[in-house]
């Protein structure tokens, strides 16, 4: 602990130098000494101040079902660790390799009622789906916060409840992409991953601490991660006793957590975060495993394992566990709070 405390203190003047030169990309922003561009359609945006995994899949998905009823709308996204560049529409025919695990996860679920695209520069990602699809009056952007070149019309933040950013720095001492402040320009914050039943005093703790970098007027709602039930990689529900988790994304305690109270876990196999399997993985996956045992592995990480399974003809020793967000109390404020919004143009 006190190396980590050490460490922390001499990456401290690195962290205060990123931190004012995020400070000063804002200023010029918000000054209009940088531009950003508006796109046709109307914005909405879930991003953090965090580096690595705080839920925004869920929250885009849960964004998306909520708006698609009502309105054509296209989800946008950077595509991060795909092998193409620029703009890639999402097909039946996409590979992780080719827009990324979390867009071809959301495509997945998504595919019969939004438009999936990715491209780094969202404002470019923006006007050639409003070329392609005139028809879709909203664009959902996956992990923009920072990507002030486009103008979004609503921010939502997430804030992990595990890794809260008022308790964060910037990096490298830290994990934030820039300091707290940042959070006055979120139109409404929902702090993600919170256990199941949070007290109202810790809510409102909680909700205190927020406060002290957010504007006052903005909502802030709460949301935890629910699991259903296990499936097959053919999508058929299976009956769990023994498995052995899989997982590559950047926080999986949760999901050991969710295995290990249900299951018995008989080994654990752990890889960073957006990792591309390979047919050796696949086989050393299963190597020793017993004939009443199952690999379990995430959504997000399923993508990328199926097609390897498939090819290999050993779909049957592999199931994954879907994942949503349920917003607790606030599930009818939020849906409420998001039909409201009335697109000004």
């Amino acid at each position: 602990m006190g190396e980590h405390k050490w460490i922390k203190l001499v990456l401290m003047p690195f962290s205060w130098l990123y931190g004012l030169i995020t400070d000063l990309r804002n200023l010029l922003y918000d000054h209009r000494i940088f531009s950003s561009r508006r796109p046709s359609q109307f914005v909405f945006s879930v991003g953090n101040l965090t580096v690595g995994g705080t839920g925004k899949t869920p929250v885009v998905n849960f964004l998306a079902d909520l708006l698609s009823p009502s309105y054509p709308i296209a989800l946008l996204s950077r595509g991060y660790g795909r092998k193409t560049k620029g703009f890639v529409l999402a097909s039946e025919k996409s590979t992780a390799a080719d827009i990324g695990d979390e867009p071809l996860q959301l495509y997945n679920k998504l595919k019969k009622s939004v438009v999936v695209a990715v491209c780094e520069d969202r404002a470019e990602g923006a006007a050639e789906i409003a070329r392609l699809y005139p028809d879709r009056e909203m664009l959902v952007l996956d992990d923009a916060f920072q990507h002030r070149g486009i103008v979004q019309d609503v921010k939502i933040l997430l804030n992990d409840y595990n890794r809260p950013f008022y308790e964060d720095r910037p990096f490298p001492a830290g994990r934030l992409r820039e300091n707290r402040k940042g959070a006055k320009r979120a139109d409404a914050i929902v702090v993600t991953k919170c256990p199941a039943g949070l007290d109202s005093a810790e809510t409102t703790g909680i909700t205190a601490k927020l406060r002290q970098y957010c504007r006052p007027e903005i909502p802030i709602f709460f949301s935890h991660t629910a699991y259903s039930q296990p499936l097959s990689f053919e999508g058929v529900p299976v009956t769990l006793k023994n498995v052995k988790m899989v997982a590559g994304i950047a926080d999986p305690g949760p999901f050991g957590v969710y295995l290990g109270e249900r299951f018995n876990v008989t080994d654990k196999a752990i890889f960073p975060d957006h990792y591309n399997y390979k047919p050796g993985d696949v086989q050393e996956l299963l190597k020793n495993l017993k004939n009443d045992t199952f690999v379990v592995t995430t959504e997000k990480d399923m993508v990328k394992l199926k097609p390897l399974a498939e090819q290999l003809g050993l779909c049957e020793r592999f199931a994954y566990v879907p994942i949503a967000i349920h917003f607790e109390n606030d599930n009818d404020r939020f849906s409420e709070w998001v039909r409201q919004i009335q697109r000004p143009y």
